[in-house]
């Protein structure tokens, strides 16, 4: 047996089992732990377009803010009891954040480069400034959400288990998409998608079938954080491409782009990160986020694993041999 299948199931195994015991253990941590699958959520959907097909999205928040407000109306209007209306309102979040993507997929996909990164931009944004002016969803001063008929503790501890499963489902559901042929197809269209389609692949519909992926579990997250912080903004938790917008972005960098593991360690160090800026360089936060943000980009341009993958490449599969007359490398 392949040695890489073992050891990814065991860390599986592991990570499963802590975070089944994190509420336990760590109770005083769960809301930041509840944070960081919310973080690796929006590292691996973001990467799905970015890394593995190459098309960089600054607009994914846009999903993510749908997904909020939609659960939440569904909620306030539905006059169902808190968790009927809650699951209604997540099914219509993502079938409504689905279907965005999948009108907007047809006309935004066909561009590339950064016409698509600025069009996408401008969606985010348009977005936010749409909310944010429309009375229905509480225009500029927010919507507050449903109260949660339980304590605080009990509260956080199911918005926990809800995120952990969303983001559980999320990374199944990649890892399976990126090991069949849908996999193959956006790593052709990023590698070269001229050729792809020359040979014959319907490049905009496997674009459009990954938006609508990524849209559907960044609806479904996005619709259990607006709950688990009771209060929608537009522009500062909905429709944030200043903080989550960036961050879905520099987490998968971090990790290394183009992988189903990447996106989850950059996460993971991101959110570390930026909790330790703020519990002991308050007030200073925000400027060592910014020189962290530098860090990643000028030190880490393909990321924490394809750092470790160059260095010590036997580990992946990768056989080195060196040549000892010449001194060249061939793998």
């Amino acid at each position: 047996m392949n040695r890489a299948p073992v050891y990814e199931y065991l860390l599986i195994t592991g990570i499963g089992v802590a975070a089944l015991l994190i509420p336990w253990l760590l109770p005083n941590f769960i809301t930041q732990f509840t944070f960081l699958w919310v973080m690796v959520v929006f590292a691996l959907t973001w990467d799905l377009l970015g890394g593995q097909m190459g098309y960089n999205s600054f607009g994914n928040v846009l999903f993510f803010g749908i997904g909020a407000y939609a659960c939440a109306v569904v909620q306030r209007d539905s006059g169902l009891d808190y968790f009927t209306a809650l699951a209604l309102g997540l099914l219509c979040a993502a079938l409504l954040s689905t279907a965005v993507s999948a009108l907007l997929g047809a006309g935004v996909l066909g561009m590339r480069g950064h016409y698509f990164a600025i069009c996408t931009l401008g969606l985010g944004v348009a977005a936010g400034e749409i909310a944010g002016g429309w009375e229905y969803l509480g225009a500029g001063s927010g919507m507050v959400t449903p109260q949660y008929p339980g304590g605080i503790g009990e509260r956080d501890l199911f918005y926990y288990f809800l995120s952990l499963t969303i983001t559980g489902t999320g990374f199944f559901t990649l890892r399976r998409l990126y090991q069949g042929r849908f996999g193959l197809a956006i790593n052709a269209i990023r590698d070269d998608e001229d050729k792809a389609e020359a040979m014959g692949l319907h490049t905009t519909r496997y674009k459009t079938v990954a938006w609508c992926v990524a849209a559907f579990f960044l609806a479904l997250t996005g619709g259990a954080v607006g709950n688990l912080i009771g209060f929608i903004d537009p522009r500062d938790v909905a429709f944030s491409g200043a903080t989550f917008g960036v961050w879905m972005i520099l987490m998968a960098i971090l990790g290394g782009k183009g992988t189903i593991w990447g996106p989850v360690l950059g996460a993971a160090v991101f959110h570390l990160t930026q909790e330790l800026f703020w519990n002991f360089l308050f007030g200073w936060q925000r400027v060592a986020l910014g020189a962290l943000i530098v860090l990643i980009v000028v030190f880490f341009p393909q990321g924490i694993l394809g750092w470790v993958r160059e260095t010590w490449p036997q580990r992946f599969g990768q056989h080195v041999d060196t040549d000892r007359q010449g001194g060249e490398e061939t793998r």
